[in-house]
């Protein structure tokens, strides 16, 4: 858990505002929950691991001595959303979009980009079992990063149904499905070997594994392959990569019912993405699993290269909301990791250079002691015309004044030197260029603010 200096936070509002913009134009309105959530709402949704990094609460006054927990910090803001609905479902829409964009704790281990205290930013479509759900969250998740000025990054999807007629084919028995699928989703984290060994930790028949590792093994080469058949045209290779995807996962499933159902699922959402123009952000990847119980059709995962783990990910949880609503409701949603984002848009330079070098537009200084009312009055009659101003609070020297300015990069110094007043006008230094001219008072303003625009132009 980490404070927060005021750059950071500029940083933090900067993409927490497009986030906001983007999710809005899709039709997505915003939701907020309580930090704090009973334990039982919690426990059971996030899989055995999850449960683990469930931050609790202990019973409070006479019941502390119990050393139980009744309350739990939020985990993430997908199951307080099934809480949500269940409890005020008559006061929803038929069809409930919703983002949401707070904090969540998870008692995890901290490392580059992981933190036990982390923002998440959710976009949820409730009520609607259409794919056309799973491309419209996929488009608003790839608007946001490219907005950002992401161009590096990949949507994976996959489906639980096809998923587990996969596991079902390769002869993995159905009450190892779970924790084959946490094994799985680690295998481009610790390779054949590191998931052989867990399956074998986990009671998985080898034979079983073996077959379930050589399915994915094999569709290395279809990439190669993607490549020799449509050439470098990055568009066009991963509609032939998808395409050759399915028809591995068809031969694969066979007769089963469910991976086959799951798989129809799959080129649904691939047409709908064509129309939503993102097709060639998606790749399937039948190894995604995405630990989380929870989810019951499509997963999704973005991910950036040279970035271990994901920026985000998501998928369908028909069932979630049932659980606290005796009904089912259908369920499709996607997080955006806000820390990861940051963390790599800081690494590679991304923000805008004036969102985190000044936090005013024009710092108003103080002549003397005399001159102490007009200068709050200056800094109130610039703020009134929409400028970003910082005002001296002491009568020190100029030329710490100035020092103070330009260590915090504020562009500009208004000055209400003796002379000038006597003339009705202010002296405006440039912090950046050292240049200082006079200004008619009532011109101040325009005068920063075209200065301003031209330094925009210019960098």
């Amino acid at each position: 858990m980490r404070d927060f200096l005021p750059a950071d936070v500029r940083r933090r509002e900067y993409v927490i505002g497009v986030i906001k913009e983007v999710y809005e134009r899709y039709g997505f309105e915003p939701l907020e929950t309580p930090a704090v959530e009973n334990i039982e709402t919690l426990m059971g949704k996030y899989g055995e691991e999850g449960n683990q990094l469930i931050f609790k609460i202990l019973k409070r006054g006479e019941h502390e001595k119990t050393g139980e927990a009744d309350l739990a910090l939020r985990y993430d803001l997908t199951v307080p959303l099934a809480r949500v609905l269940a409890q005020y479902q008559n006061e929803l829409p038929k069809f409930f979009k919703r983002y949401q964009i707070q904090p969540v704790w998870r008692a995890d281990r901290p490392a580059r980009g992981r933190f036990r205290e982390f923002y998440q930013c959710d976009v949820d479509v409730l009520g609607s079992r259409s794919m056309v759900v799973e491309a419209e969250i996929c488009a608003a998740a790839s608007d946001v990063l490219t907005k950002l000025g992401f161009n590096d990054f990949a949507i994976r999807i996959n489906h639980r149904h096809a998923l587990t007629g996969v596991l079902q084919a390769a002869g993995v028995a159905h009450d190892k499905h779970e924790v084959a699928l946490v094994s799985v989703d680690k295998l481009d984290k610790i390779g054949r070997t590191g998931v052989e060994k867990e399956f074998e930790e986990r009671g998985i028949e080898p034979a079983a594994g073996a077959r379930l590792l050589d399915f994915f093994g094999a569709l290395v080469g279809l990439d190669h392959a993607a490549e020799v058949a449509v050439g470098e045209d990055p568009p066009q290779k991963q509609k032939a990569l998808s395409a050759a995807i399915l028809g591995r996962l068809v031969e694969f499933v066979g007769d089963n019912e469910l991976g086959a159902r799951g798989i129809d699922e799959l080129r649904s959402i691939m047409k709908f993405a064509e129309a939503e123009g993102i097709d060639s952000r998606i790749q399937i990847d039948p190894s995604l699993a995405r630990g989380l119980s929870y989810y019951t059709g499509a997963i999704m995962e973005i991910n950036v290269k040279d970035l271990p783990g994901s920026l985000g990910g998501g998928g369908r949880y028909d069932n979630l909301v049932g659980m606290f609503l005796g009904e089912d409701v259908p369920a499709c949603g996607f997080s955006l990791g806000l820390e990861r984002i940051i963390v790599v848009m800081t690494e590679r330079e991304m923000f805008p250079e004036a969102l985190v070098s000044s936090p005013a537009d024009v710092m108003v200084s103080m002549w003397n002691e005399t001159s102490l009312l007009d200068s709050v009055v200056l800094a109130h009659e610039l703020r009134e015309q929409g400028l970003r101003v910082d005002l001296y609070p002491e009568a020190d020297k100029i030329g710490k004044q100035f020092k103070f300015a330009s260590a915090r990069e504020i562009p500009f110094v208004a000055i209400l030197g003796d002379d000038e007043q006597a003339r009705g006008e202010i002296a405006l230094k440039d912090m950046r260029s050292g240049e200082q001219r006079s200004v008619k008072r009532e011109e101040l303003a325009g005068a920063i603010r075209k200065a301003l625009a031209s330094s925009e132009v210019n960098s």
